[in-house]
């Protein structure tokens, strides 16, 4: 297969890292400058230092180079941020369309609320985007819990592939399904895209969990009731219940809101140190969603009538309104309740 990943920031290189053990790849980065330093070194020090790139893996960057690397390609991976997913989608169009090039997206959470002129919106899911921005791609989302390092180093990882086009799915699997990589097809690409941004925000809560040493107890309990309000949001927007005890659900969250590696856990862990969010944020290096997601997650849910304390919680956090002990204090004397999802 001919496969462009558009962005190299660590999860676009290590996927285009090993779908070059099995197919013909190139690796575009925005920046000339960063291209050129990937050229000459073989590594992309930034993101994945130390891991070398393949010999065979094409190199290419700066917009004057797009339109050709987009050519004649059988899929093509977004890997921006959230952020940039609406221009890489736009900028795909006319390459795609014509020849039913497959495309999909690497990036979990909301797009932030568009506002024009004449009104501003909710925050939008990928797919949703993708509706507005490009609705004539075939389209779809590489998802599930997984660590760009590990990934790269061919330790053993499971992915979803989801979308509404069998061809995007079956695409996806034939570029990364191998020996240390397993992708398994979903055509529930609103509960996947739930799961994949819910889970940074109860990353960031569960982050701040153990920050403050609540314990394990405190842990389980966050990533079970965490679940269960991701399952409602998902649940409200059309998502279907199995999907949030799957890859993109539960595995994801607990990767996400447990691993050292996360970055929406360490900004929680940063949190309760006493650290401010500038600061958090400052100290990774990286993007982490939770934080640019998690009030349009709350907003969403209102919209919908879908409770969220947890979450609500986390925005109360990150906006300042609410200090750490704070926000474990609200949690905790909430009224008595059944157990629902």
């Amino acid at each position: 297969m001919n496969i462009t990943v558009l962005g190299a920031g660590a999860w676009g290189t290590a996927l285009a890292i090993h779908a070059a053990a099995a197919h013909r790849v190139t690796l575009w980065a925005r920046d000339t400058a960063q291209s050129t330093a990937l050229a000459a070194d073989r590594v992309n020090a930034r993101y994945l230092p130390g891991l070398a790139l393949p010999a065979n893996l094409r190199l290419a960057g700066g917009h004057e180079h797009l339109a050709t690397v987009l050519e004649a390609q059988d899929l093509i991976i977004i890997a921006t941020p959230m952020s940039g997913l609406r221009g890489m989608l736009q900028t795909t169009v006319q390459a795609a369309v014509a020849t039913q090039t497959p495309v999909a997206w690497l990036c979990k959470g909301f797009e932030a609320p568009q506002k024009t002129y004449f009104q501003s919106s909710f925050g939008l899911l990928g797919h949703e985007v993708r509706v507005q921005a490009a609705p004539d791609l075939i389209a779809g989302i590489l998802s599930g819990p997984s660590f760009a390092q590990e990934v790269a180093r061919g330790q053993p990882t499971a992915l979803v592939a989801a979308s509404e086009h069998v061809a995007v799915r079956d695409a996806l699997v034939a570029a990364f399904h191998g020996p240390t990589l397993r992708i398994y097809a979903n055509d529930d690409i609103i509960g996947v895209e739930v799961g994949g941004a819910v889970k940074n925000v109860l990353a960031i809560a569960t982050g701040l969990c153990d920050g403050l040493r609540l314990g394990l107890n405190a842990r389980a309990a966050l990533v079970t009731r965490g679940l269960a309000e991701m399952t409602r949001l998902g649940l409200a927007l059309g998502a279907r219940a199995e999907t949030f005890t799957g890859l993109s659900g539960l595995g994801d969250l607990v990767l996400t809101a447990t691993g050292d590696l996360s970055r929406n856990r360490k900004v929680g862990l940063a949190l309760a140190q006493g650290k401010t969010l500038a600061e958090a944020v400052a100290s990774l290096g990286h993007v982490a969603e939770g934080v640019y997601c998690a009030r349009t997650v709350v907003q969403r849910a209102a919209g919908l009538g879908v409770e969220m304390p947890i979450s609500q919680a986390v925005v109360a956090l990150l906006d300042g309104n609410m200090a750490p002990v704070q926000a474990v204090a609200a949690l905790m004397g909430r009224e008595p309740t059944a157990e629902l999802p």
